[in-house]
């Protein structure tokens, strides 16, 4: 195993510049290295994604690649199974990729190319994607390649396709300068995209006039800024927008000459939406018909309304639905093709845009080609030098996982994502890659729920390392570069796919694969883009050295186009938009007596996707330190269950167990759950002793039948109390070195518990050596307590073995109880290092307070061990992280504001210069508004 150094000796700072690798903004980022180590990460300031500005995740990238993250998370090097289920060994490169191609070759042979299917990722770069769409439909003849983007924004290429002609945002970020009204729907901008929404914020200071309209069934921090929100019941959308249109005809607000002179379709849609009275979509959409008509009437007589939207629209059963149905608002009053104005749709990954472009989806081809067009397969067949593309449509993400669990598709290649935590109904997924004969993970990290499956086990390089470029989400391309050198054997995901491919050639002819550079991958990439929609024929990587390119830049022009479709003719046969008339459906699964509530998940402010790389850094859990399920507190008192109380969720494909929150974000009869929590950090084992593995172990695969896209944002759930007669907690700091490896060990333990939960946590105190912390946090429950040699082994991870440590057992009451105390060389004060509670937890919160905030813990001692709900001295908690750039809590916030004066604006920048909070990536601004408005409400 190779081991990065910190700082290599004598070795100068270095500064590179790159991308950021999580949400589609696309946020320049400056990497600075010393030798072989990444050690800083800041905002590239000419970046016109982000000039200089990053989000919480972005700020501290370099602190999932330092040596110890490095060491105990990477795939180092190739591992092999012997046989299904046996232990993992390594083998060199030429070995795994022999066995890989021998495999494919066999089963290909004996069941035809379409028996295996690739399953990728739109966090892999351009180059990346097209080696492997290229691989799987112009040398093995298979159109069974698809990616995770089918579960973020392929209703969104569609919406787009079916109505403007084209998959091609037509509006870029600038707009939210020119707009006059933003009308943000399905997206928690706050959250999803934080650079974006610092730009929303900005426009609304420097334009006091600029209304914001926000739809959501929660009320999520995006909410904080806007002028009107629109609380609609969950998939509901299409009606909203149709009940839109019928006011916008009722009150004259259409385009009548922009209608007749570019689009096509409207006398259809007109007698679609006659039958969508407010009545009506006040009834079905759950809102108040002043709601309705304000929506309405800021859309449609702003000067320049500009929507954005997510995975609110997208991940539905009715994604393309709600997607067309909000662009025929734009065409129907004209907001579209001129500043501050049009759809658009915001990427949720790094490179969902650049996979759509190369062709990365199961029914498409290079430069947004289609698949089913004859035409189409013959110019990319033409280009690639192959007889032909195969004609029948390929598997889509969930399609390509059924048949594999259905014995169909026989071998599995999967890519830079991590399906066994992120694909719904996992009970499907996790039989697909049980049954498969057999499964490639390519993958930066060795922690993911899917390397359990896998037979073999390829490394790939990772942010930092990496070469080539992506596509935001305003069709800006961006490069990325390499900052360090690969860790250990990691390769490049293009070289992999590219050495696999040659192995796989017939002999005797030309590859088809004569790359030596990610920059002449991009070149053939390019070349099949002349004369399309996103031409970027005029473009060069020289070109992107300097600065990021929009397209489309076709030869002969020096600068991309800015907005799409102001000359009003769209990429359609007669140049015209249109109009979709699609009825309003609900949901796949209606809420009913067994299932009343509807379930959602979506995003944390800090974390991303599965947490592979964020779950990595303690500062991350701040915000949100545990799972939970948000509820409604009428809902919990309802059911007689209060905060922390433990529930068990269930639906018709799956039950977990997972401690209750109450939210004042929701509505009655809904719930949600954040997207990340898997079964790295959440586990269980129902009573009938099998694995419960995290949030999507209940979702629903049901999909749109136009996208395919499944519907993430509900699953109808029961919620019912789930007491356990027994319950753990053990709460560690360990050295940095040590704690991933532990948190490893720990994860092992979690399917023996009904529940089990495990997350990091850090702050800013330093170690006796001056070094920087971890803590673990561990919790458990069950019907019965385990046997004495499992919490035994618990302790020993968790450094409560030695004969220092003071120990509690009444085995006849079912309590065990273990502490670590440690004398501060510089004060004398004792402090809590490590404790343990079983069987009786109720003292958790200020023990955990002890241990967490580094307090002097000499007073509570005996009570440590007694452990009683109350300490003997009142303990004052830090509070919950609010700001985690600075660490600066809720209680810090309370107490400074009650010391400020003036309005809402003047205490804010009073706080901020006191505190810092919301002075660096801004991700806290909208929780510190809320704040101070309630507090100024307080005092008034």
């Amino acid at each position: 195993m190779t081991v990065i150094p910190i700082h290599a000796a004598g070795a100068a700072p270095v500064e590179t510049r790159s991308t950021c690798p999580y949400c589609g903004v696309g946020c320049g980022v400056v990497i600075q290295s010393t030798g072989a180590q990444i050690t800083g990460v800041r905002g590239d300031p000419d970046h016109p994604a982000n000039y200089g500005r990053l989000c919480s995740k972005g700020s501290t990238l370099h602190l999932s690649a330092t040596a110890d993250v490095t060491q105990q998370t990477r795939l180092l090097f190739p591992q092999q199974r012997a046989e299904r289920g046996g232990h993992l060994q390594r083998v060199t490169w030429d070995a795994a990729l022999d066995h890989a191609s021998s495999t494919f070759a066999r089963i290909i042979q004996e069941h035809g190319p379409d028996a295996v299917g690739f399953y990728v990722s739109g966090q892999l770069l351009t180059e990346d994607y097209y080696v492997f769409n290229k691989l799987a439909k112009g040398l093995i003849g298979t159109n069974n390649i698809d990616t995770n983007s089918r579960l973020c924004m392929s209703s969104a290429v569609v919406g787009y396709k079916k109505t403007l002609g084209a998959d091609a945002p037509p509006a870029c970020y600038d707009d939210i300068n020119h707009a006059q009204t933003v009308f943000i729907v399905g997206s928690n901008t706050a959250y999803a995209h934080p650079i974006l929404f610092r730009r929303i914020e900005d426009a609304k200071k420097s334009n006091p006039a600029l209304k914001i309209v926000f739809c959501d069934p929660r009320k999520t921090d995006t909410a904080e800024i806007a002028d009107l929100y629109v609380p609609l019941q969950p998939g509901t959308d299409v009606m909203l927008f149709n009940g839109m249109l019928h006011l916008m005809l009722w009150e004259g607000w259409t385009d009548a000459a922009f209608i007749a002179a570019h689009t096509n379709g409207f006398d259809a849609l007109k007698a679609l939406v006659r039958d969508c009275t407010p009545d009506v979509v006040t009834q079905t959409c759950g809102i108040s018909k002043e709601a309705l008509f304000e929506a309405a009437r800021l859309f449609a007589t702003s000067k320049a309304t500009l929507s954005l939207y997510c995975q609110g629209l997208n991940q539905s059963s009715s994604g393309t639905a709600k997607n067309t149905a909000l662009i025929n608002l734009h065409l129907a009053t004209g907001q579209i093709g001129k500043p501050g104005a049009g759809p658009f749709s915001l990427t949720g990954q790094p490179n969902a845009m650049g996979g759509r472009e190369v062709g990365g989806l199961a029914n498409l081809l290079s430069a947004h080609r289609d698949l089913s067009n004859p035409a189409h397969r013959a110019e990319v067949a033409a280009l690639w030098g192959v007889d032909e593309v195969p004609s029948t449509s390929g598997k889509t993400a969930v399609e390509m996982f059924q048949a594999a669990a259905d014995g169909e598709i026989k071998a599995l290649w999967i890519a830079c994502t991590n399906p066994a935590q992120s694909m719904p109904n996992q009970a499907t997924v996790r039989r697909a890659l049980q049954r498969a004969e057999f499964v490639v993970l390519q993958e930066a990290f060795a922690t993911t729920a899917t390397c359990a499956y896998a037979d073999l086990l390829l490394p790939a390089t990772t942010w930092g390392e990496k070469e080539g470029t992506v596509t935001n989400s305003e069709r800006c391309i961006s490069r990325v570069r390499a900052a360090v050198s690969a860790p250990g054997q990691a390769r490049h995901d293009w070289q992999i796919a590219l050495d696999f491919a040659k192995r796989l050639e017939p002999t005797g002819r030309p590859t088809l694969f004569p790359y030596a550079t990610p920059e002449s991958i991009w070149l053939e990439h390019r070349e099949s883009t002349r004369g399309r929609d996103l031409d970027i024929t005029g473009m060069s990587y020289a070109m992107l050295e300097a600065a990021p390119q929009q397209w489309p830049l076709p030869g002969g022009q020096t600068l991309g186009k800015v907005r799409l479709y102001e000359d009003g003719v769209f990429p359609t046969p007669d140049g015209r938009a249109r109009f979709c008339a699609t009825a309003y459906k609900p949901v796949a699964e209606p809420r009913e007596s067994r299932f009343p509530f509807s379930l959602s998940t979506g995003r944390l402010r800090d974390q991303w996707h599965g947490m592979s790389r964020t779950g990595t850094i303690g500062r991350l859990f701040g915000h949100v330190a545990e799972p939970a399920l948000q509820m409604h507190p009428q809902d919990m008192s309802r059911r007689q269950v209060a905060d922390g109380d433990l529930v068990q969720v269930t639906s018709k494909r799956g039950s977990i167990v997972v401690p209750v929150q109450a939210s004042a974000e929701l509505g009655l009869n809904h719930v949600f759950m954040a997207m990340h929590w898997g079964e790295e950090f959440l586990s269980g084992q129902s009573a009938q002793g099998q694995r419960m593995a995290g949030v999507n172990a209940l979702t629903t695969s049901a999909y749109c039948p136009d996208s395919k896209q499944p519907e993430f944002k509900h699953a109808a759930v029961k919620v019912i109390k789930s007491p356990m007669d027994w319950s753990l907690l053990a709460v560690a700091w360990l050295p940095n070195a040590a704690a991933l490896t532990t948190r490893t060990q720990l994860q092992a333990l979690m399917a023996q518990f009904a529940f089990a939960s495990c997350t990091p946590f850090v702050n800013d105190a330093l170690d006796a050596g001056g070094m920087p912390r971890t803590g673990l946090l561990f919790r458990a429950a069950d019907h019965t307590a385990p046997n004495d040699a499992v919490l035994e082994h618990i302790e020993t991870l968790l450094h409560l073995g030695g004969p220092e440590v003071v120990r509690y057992a009444d085995k006849k009451k079912g309590q065990r109880r273990a502490a670590l105390l440690q004398r501060d060389a510089t004060t004398g004060d004792a402090r809590l290092q490590a404790f343990l509670l079983s069987g009786d937890t109720s003292a958790q919160s200020w023990v955990t307070t002890l241990l967490k905030d580094g307090l002097a813990a000499q007073a509570y001692s005996r009570a440590l061990l007694v452990a009683s709900a109350k300490p003997p001295v009142a303990v004052a908690s830090r509070g919950k992280v609010v700001c985690t750039c600075f660490n600066v809590t809720d209680v810090q916030i309370d107490t400074h504001l009650a010391t400020c004066g003036g309005d809402i604006n003047a205490r804010l920048a009073d706080l901020q210069d006191a505190l810092k909070c919301g002075t660096n990536c801004g991700s806290c601004l909208p929780e510190l508004r809320r704040t101070v408005q309630a507090t100024s409400m307080a005092i008034a």
